[in-house]
C-alpha cells in the first residue's frame, strides 16, 4: 500500500482518537461527535496524483501540483474506491446510479472521504480558534490567490501537519448535509481561493448535489485505523460552548 501512496505522491497522516463539538450557524444546531484514530492525507489530492491513478484530471486550473478541482462528489469517491482497489483494499463505496451504501468492516477497509467531524477536527488541530494561523500564512483565498486554486503545500501547516486545510479549494466530505431538507447533497468544507477571510473558518459547513464540480472545489482521503469506525454524527439540542 505505501508503495502505492509513494507512487501517486500521497502521504497520509495518522489522527488520534478523539471528541469534538460542532455547529451550524444557519440552524443553530450543535452536536457532538466522538472519534476513532484515522489517515487523512497531508494536501488535498493534486491534478498529478489524479491524474497518475485515473489517467486524466478535469480541473479548471491546469497545473500538476495544484489540487484537482471540478471533480464532482461522485468523481471524488470513484478514485477512492479506485486507489482502494490499487493497494488490494476493500472499496469502501458501492455506488448503484446515484444510490451509495458504504462498507466499513475489516482493517482492510480502504479508502474514503473524511467526515465533516473528522476534517474539522483535523483542521482546528487542537485548538478552539476559528483558524489555526494568520490567514494570509495559512491559506489562499481572494486577498492572495490571484484568482486562481494556487500549488498545495505552499501555506504554513497546522499543529499535525495538514496544509491547506483552509482555503486553495473547498473539500468534500462524506456526509449529507440534512437529508430531510436537501435530500443527498452532501457536506464541503474549508473555503477556497474565491472566498473572502469569512469562506475560511474551520466552523463553515456548505453543501451542494453529489454531481455538482466547480473550480475551486475538490477533496482529500481519508481511511480507518479500525473495525467499524464510526463516521455518523448525533444532532443534539444543547447550547454551543466554544
Amino acid at each position: 500500500m505505501n508503495d502505492v501512496l509513494s507512487a501517486l505522491a500521497i502521504e497520509m497522516v495518522s489522527v488520534p482518537a478523539g471528541f469534538i463539538v460542532m455547529r451550524d450557524d444557519r440552524t443553530k444546531e450543535v452536536w457532538s461527535v466522538e472519534l476513532e484514530p484515522f489517515e487523512l492525507a497531508r494536501t488535498p489530492i493534486t491534478q498529478l496524483s489524479y491524474q497518475l491513478l485515473t489517467g486524466f484530471t478535469p480541473a479548471a486550473f491546469q497545473s500538476m501540483d495544484c489540487p484537482v478541482e471540478s471533480v464532482s462528489w461522485f468523481d471524488a469517491i470513484e478514485f477512492c474506491n479506485q486507489l482502494s482497489r490499487e493497494c488490494g483494499l476493500d472499496p469502501v463505496y458501492q455506488v448503484e446510479g446515484l444510490d451509495v451504501e458504504t462498507t466499513r468492516t475489516s482493517l482492510k477497509q480502504g479508502f474514503r472521504l473524511p467526515s465533516e467531524a473528522e476534517w474539522e477536527y483535523a483542521c482546528r488541530a487542537g485548538t478552539k480558534a476559528p483558524r489555526y494561523g494568520a490567514i494570509d500564512e495559512i491559506a489562499w483565498y481572494r486577498g492572495n490567490s490571484h484568482a486562481r486554486a494556487q500549488p498545495v503545500g505552499l501555506k504554513v501547516a497546522n499543529a499535525w501537519g495538514f496544509h491547506d486545510m483552509l482555503g486553495n479549494v473547498w473539500e468534500w466530505c462524506s456526509d449529507q448535509y440534512d437529508p430531510e431538507v436537501y435530500g443527498s447533497y452532501r457536506v464541503f468544507r474549508g473555503g477556497g481561493w474565491a472566498d473572502d477571510e469569512r469562506g475560511c473558518l474551520a466552523s463553515n459547513r456548505r453543501r451542494s448535489h453529489p454531481t455538482f464540480s466547480i473550480d475551486d472545489l475538490g477533496f482529500r482521503i481519508a481511511r480507518s485505523l479500525i473495525a467499524n469506525s464510526p463516521v455518523s454524527t448525533v444532532m443534539t439540542d444543547a447550547k454551543f460552548h466554544p
